[in-house]
Order: C-alpha cells, then structure tokens, then sequence
C-alpha cells in the first residue's frame, strides 16, 4: 500500500515521530513518503490567514497519515489552514495523531483528534487510528514506540 504521512511541524518533534512511523510502515512493506506542510510565515497564527508553501498531492496515496502538534489547545493554525483543502479521499483509510507538552487530558489534544477526524470525515475519508502524545520526559521512548506499533496496526 501507498501510504503519505502529512506533517505539520514547527520544532521537528512531530516530524520525528512521523519517520518512525514511517520506518514502521516500511519494515510492514508499505511504501511511505513523509510530506511537510509548510506555511509561507512561519510566525502566523490565524489560521484564516496562513498560507501553505506547497499542497501535497494526495491522489498518488491508497491511504494517508495526518498528524500535527497541539498548539493553544486546538491543532496547530497551519494543520487547521490545512484541513479545508483537503481533496474529497472517497473511503481512503486515514490515521491521525497529535504531539503536545502538558500531560493533562484537559489541555487540548482531544480536540484536535476530533478536529482532525471531523475533517476526514468530511471529505469522506475512514479514520482507522489515532494517537496523542504527551512530550513530558518520563519513557518517552516507549510512548512513541507504543503509539507508532499502534497506529501501524492500522493498515
């Protein structure tokens, strides 16, 4: 299976957690791209007005990867400039998960799953996994290989 990891990442961590998960999809025999989504100013915040540098094509993926950090309790205001220009995925398969530094369930990463998924859904793709990680210190490691072994599970 083909399979395009879409990454927004402003500090490299969800960039770092999207190629292991891209190594897991490989050793699985996928064949995996890692694609950055990059806005135009990196220091807009208003999700109304960020511009992405380059769309990925999607058209060339049997199934999709979407992940992006929390930022200000929501996903980040480039992956959510993002998300409205998602092409309609007819029935594709599609994992999410977010990065985030506070622990607590309260501090946003929920809602961007549910972000993510809501705008999956509304281009009529399946959403097959999801995952949060927390980038508090305590085996991080492991929390990565966790959520990369599980969202590889997917496809």
């Amino acid at each position: 299976m083909k399979i395009g990891i879409i990454v927004h990442s402003q500090t490299g961590h969800t960039y770092s957690v999207a190629q292991k998960l891209q190594e897991k999809l490989a050793a699985d025999g996928h064949s995996v791209n890692v694609e950055r989504i990059t806005p135009v100013d990196p220091k807009q915040t208003d999700p109304k007005k960020v511009q992405i540098e380059k769309l990925p094509d999607l058209s060339a993926y049997d199934a999709l990867v979407l992940a992006a950090p929390v930022q200000a309790f929501s996903v980040s205001p480039v992956m959510k400039a993002y998300l409205p220009q998602l092409p309609l995925l007819n029935g594709k398969k599609v994992a999410v998960f977010v990065t985030k530094g506070l622990p607590f369930k309260w501090t946003g990463g929920n809602k961007a799953i549910s972000q993510l998924k809501t705008a999956v859904e509304s281009k009529g793709g399946n959403v097959v996994g999801t995952g949060i990680l927390v980038w508090d210190g305590a085996g991080r490691e492991k929390k990565i290989a966790d959520m990369v072994e599980n969202l590889g599970k997917s496809f």
